[in-house]
């Protein structure tokens, strides 16, 4: 009874002790930056772990359960800079629940059913410039407590419950904020009085998102002699008619960037009329876009008339009629096309003032577009699907004040000439495209100015060296993902002397020429990696006084051609070497020695591992297990040729001595086994099928030795294939086929049939050919191949003739030597008769 109380008197203290114990004790957080940034998501923590350091500045508290924040919850992290807080179901907020955290700057609140917000709630968040509410059963900005952040810059309380568009007067106070969000919220209407607050704010500053609110009344003049950044009302509108009543609202609005329209899946307009446009006549816009009005009635000439003096135009996904989009010449600096759909398969556009056109990922449009756009400086017309089949010249562009070109993510592009013409290119992009004829000339001989070039993925293979002839002011080429002759890096930046930047990853490189980066003296950053380079050459860099970042991870590396960084240039402050195949064997000491000197020039060393050892460390590799004296190699490499001798003799003379001793103790009995057969399992079914059962059921039966059948279990394979096989047998069967000659076990049980056949006179082999066997194969089992070469063997023919030939011939070579009764010689000499009278 004692043991049992003091037992209990043990357990229930333990279980308290565990019970007592948090989750934050057994889950701790994962430090993603050591004593700077931490991860607690998915936690089940109940408060703020108190096994921070007081030195993080980044915390994520997401999707915890700690639902009550009091007072100076956070003074032991009050170093903090980013704070998330994400859906902790927290409904309660006291008072100074962040004092101490003078140096937060973002907080995130989203998705915590917010009850009780105390009025103190936010305070001693004194440098705070970004807070997100979102989903926080927020219903009214007025309830806020947040009028003292004076440095706020964005206040986010999207998907709420807000109906009133009222700002406070508090709002005065934020003098830094930049963007508000009250986009998913339940406004539906706006009045003068709910933005007299606006008038106070800082002018031209501020970005408002109101989209998704189900907006139907703005009386005229709410929004009189306000300024504002940027205006978005996207899904607001249930018809186009509520549009244009809340449009003429915004009367006297003047602003930066006006956004209008719908977005891809919240669609509440059907049948637009292009006369729910007319209010903008009354606003003051610099940028305008209008986005996913794809159902336009009537006729559209004068859609954009009163968008006519507007900088900056941008249509997404619209449906456009190709023969009367702008009719007139207006007056805009820039016009995007993003995810239109065209009526004909030729654009042709006419603006005198453009500069910058992107027209990207249309539908429709087939060929070129035709532009009269003299001014036009930055065009971009990529992912189209385009195929140019001459490019590119003033006479296929016309346009000569061309600075930035974008033909990326097109079809085929077949280069006929040299930019002759467009000398101002500076940005080039022809990523993903598939360049034709690049080896036939120089193609950008005319782009002396050109500062960017992109050609990644373009289907080249390089193999002419004048390639790049003309670009001395290139600073940054991108190749990646292209191909070299021979897979070998030559000099073919002779003239590139201003390149700052080179990609060649994933390029199929094996070998780099060690004259390559002679003509780069600027070059600061160099992109190898994704290759299949095989060393490490570092006389190769030496070149490139400038260089600053090399990456040649992802390739094959295994060693280094000569060690020391002395052939690095000495402004290399960054080499990736991860995922590469190093071998940590003494053979490369010296590589990993090199590797463990320069750890601080190498990124992310820790994660250098070895293929051979798997998965170690390369920091790991210690020299001490190299430093074997030359002494004691010789000696176990004088022990170990020894042992292998000794072993080899045994191996050479153990089966012909149990042979002989064998044929001593069984040499004067009568043999048990007619035949004992070698043969491979492969061919397992042929000796049940035909070779067993017409020779140990025909007449005279013949009794055949046969591993699966005769071996006594719990013996060794030799012992049986010696005692069973081939001292109770008279003879021996081969069955020689191309399994026989690929086992192992077929060929020492043949190599022992030569030494018993040696030893034993009346022995005998008798060779049979399953099948066709290669003679480059056969040439390898030498002594086999002489032996079927100079003696009569058995070939084994599917046929009835083939079959009776091979029966009457394997039976007569087993009753050479077989004793028989009178009546079993009778029989045997009538079954050869009618053998021969069948044949």
């Amino acid at each position: 009874m004692m043991p049992r109380l003091r037992l209990a008197g043990t357990l229930v203290p333990a279980m308290a002790f565990l019970s007592y114990l948090r989750p934050e004790i057994w889950e701790p957080c994962v430090e993603v930056v050591p004593n700077i940034t931490y991860q607690c998501m998915e936690k089940n923590l109940y408060k703020i772990p108190d096994n921070i350091p007081f030195s993080t500045k980044n915390l994520d508290l997401s999707f915890n359960l700690l639902e009550h924040l009091g007072s100076h919850s956070f003074l032991h992290v009050s170093e903090l800079h980013f704070l998330d807080l994400s859906r902790c179901k927290i409904h309660t907020i006291e008072d100074d629940a962040y004092q101490g955290l003078k140096n937060l700057s973002t907080l995130i609140l989203t998705g915590n059913p917010i009850q009780s917000l105390s009025p103190q709630a936010f305070s001693g968040l004194s440098n705070l410039q970004k807070l997100v509410a979102v989903e926080t059963h927020l219903t009214s900005l007025g309830d806020f407590p947040i009028g003292h952040l004076k440095t706020l810059k964005e206040l986010n309380v999207a998907h709420n419950l807000i109906h009133s568009f009222s700002i406070p007067d508090y709002f005065s106070n934020l003098s830094s904020l930049e963007h508000l969000d009250l986009s998913n919220n339940k406004i539906q209407s706006i009045y003068h009085k709910d933005l007299r607050v606006l008038h106070q704010m800082p002018l031209g500053t501020l970005s408002l998102d109101l989209a998704l609110n189900p907006i139907d009344f703005i009386p005229p003049g709410a929004f009189e002699a306000i300024r504002l950044h940027e205006l978005i009302l996207k899904s607001n509108f249930k018809s186009t008619n509520i549009m244009k009543i809340c449009i003429q609202g915004l009367s006297g609005l003047e602003v930066h960037r006006l956004v209008l329209g719908e977005f891809k899946n919240e669609r509440n307009m059907k049948n637009f009329d292009k006369s729910a446009l007319e209010g903008l006549c009354n606003l003051a816009i610099e940028e305008f876009r209008l986005a996913y009005i794809d159902d336009l009635e009537g006729n559209i000439t004068d859609l954009f008339d009163c968008l006519e003096n507007v900088s900056v135009m941008a249509l997404v996904h619209m449906y456009i009629d190709n023969q009367e989009i702008f009719p007139k010449d207006f007056s805009w600096k820039s016009l995007e096309f993003i995810n239109c759909e065209f009526s004909e398969n030729i654009f042709f556009l006419k603006l005198s003032s453009l500069r910058r056109l992107i027209f990207t990922a249309n539908k429709g449009v087939r060929t070129f577009p035709e532009l009269n756009t003299p001014s036009l400086e930055f065009l971009d017309i990529s992912n189209n699907g385009l195929s140019l089949q001459s490019c590119c010249s003033v006479n296929s562009l016309r346009l000569t004040q061309l600075k930035h070109l974008n033909l990326s993510f097109n079809g085929v592009i077949t280069m006929t000439s040299n930019f002759v013409g467009l000398e101002q290119l500076e940005h080039l992009y022809f990523q993903h495209s598939n360049l034709r004829n690049i080896n036939e000339f120089s193609i950008f001989l005319s782009l002396n100015n050109l500062l960017y070039l992109d050609i990644s993925y373009t289907h080249i293979r390089v193999a002419f060296r004048g390639i790049f002839d003309g670009l001395y002011s290139l600073r940054v080429l991108k190749m990646a993902g292209n191909a070299f002759q021979d897979n070998r890096l030559l000099n073919i930046f002779t003239e590139m002397t201003s390149l700052t930047t080179l990609d060649l990853s994933s390029c199929q490189l094996e070998q780099v020429y060690q004259g390559a980066f002679e003509s780069l003296p600027r070059l600061e950053s160099l992109n190898m990696s994704h290759n299949n380079l095989l060393v490490l050459d570092t006389l190769t860099y030496k070149c490139l006084y400038s260089l600053q970042v090399l990456d040649l991870s992802f390739n094959h590396i295994g060693n280094i051609t000569e060690p020391g960084q002395q052939h690095f240039p000495s402004n290399l402050t960054l080499l990736h070497l991860t995922k590469n195949a190093f071998v940590c064997d003494c053979e490369h000491q010296i590589f990993m020695q090199w590797i463990k000197d320069q750890r601080r020039l190498l990124v992310e060393v820790e994660q250098m591992v070895c293929i051979t050892p798997p998965n170690m460390p390369v920091l790991s590799f210690t020299n001490a297990t190299c430093q074997i004296s030359k002494t004691i190699i010789s000696v176990s490499v004088f022990s170990v040729l020894v042992v292998s001798f000794a072993v080899v003799l045994v191996y050479k003379f153990y089966f012909p001595l149990m042979l002989l001793v064998g044929r001593r103790k069984y040499g004067r009995g009568e043999s048990v086994y007619d035949a004992f057969v070698i043969y491979s399992s492969q061919d397992e079914d042929w000796v049940r099928n035909e070779l067993v059962k017409n020779l140990e059921e025909g007449v005279p039966p013949f009794r055949l030795c046969l591993h699966y059948r005769d071996f006594i279990p719990g013996v060794a394979i030799a012992a049986n294939i010696i005692q069973e096989g081939f001292h109770k047998s008279r003879k021996v069967i081969v069955v020689v086929s191309q399994h026989f000659i690929q086992s192992r076990w077929c060929i020492f049980e043949y190599e022992i049939a030569q030494t018993w056949q040696f030893l034993s006179s009346h022995a005998g082999i008798i060779f049979i050919v399953l099948q066709k066997v290669e003679k480059s194969l056969l040439r390898q089992r030498v002594e086999l191949y002489r032996l079927l070469s100079r003696n009569t063997y058995l070939e084994w023919e599917d046929t009835v003739l083939g079959r009776h030939i091979f029966w009457r011939r394997l039976r007569k070579a087993l009753l050479d030597g077989k004793t028989l009764s009178p009546e079993g010689m009778a029989r045997a000499e009538n079954n050869q008769q009618e053998a021969m009278t069948l044949i």
